[in-house]
């Protein structure tokens, strides 16, 4: 069983469009390139319909997956974010205490986290480190090259 993972209603859209082009689309040409494969004779010693058969099987897990997280998925309303403390989908400024620089991150969900775009996730050793933190306190992360220190600077949506 999956946990519960929580996103937005744009990131459940893409969730479902892509669920959607697995069943609609990609299901439907595996099915005809092992139909293909079968015609051309001997399934012994068939390396087309053995690839075929593969890819299948890569894509129903594929699907199955996709189909158990969207279970487990809560949708967010970015209207009610609660912004006295760090939680998921609030904007946040932090000042690294080591380094002196302010950075700006946006808390998100694993699946749509993207640091080029400021977004981290919610499950990352930053994330963790400064949820639940209010604007003023200091928060200590363990991170691949040590401890750093932030402090919360503003919380907005």
């Amino acid at each position: 069983m999956s946990a519960l993972q929580y996103v937005t209603k744009d990131t459940l859209e893409q969730m479902k469009a892509e669920l959607q082009r697995m069943k609609g689309v990609d299901r439907p040409a595996a099915s005809r390139a092992i139909a293909e494969a079968r015609e051309k004779g001997d399934l012994k010693e068939n390396a087309e319909y053995d690839a075929a058969k593969e890819a299948q099987g890569i894509l129903e897990a594929k699907i199955a997956a996709m189909e158990g997280a969207m279970a487990n998925i809560r949708v967010l309303d970015e209207a009610s974010i609660d912004t006295s403390k760090v939680s998921i989908l609030t904007k946040v400024t932090l000042t690294n205490l080591n380094t002196k620089k302010q950075v700006t991150y946006k808390i998100v969900s694993e699946k749509e986290a993207d640091l080029k775009a400021g977004k981290i996730s919610v499950t990352s050793p930053i994330g963790k480190g400064i949820l639940g933190k209010v604007i003023g306190d200091t928060a200590e992360v363990q991170a691949p090259a040590g401890i750093l220190k932030f402090r919360i600077d503003e919380i907005t949506a």
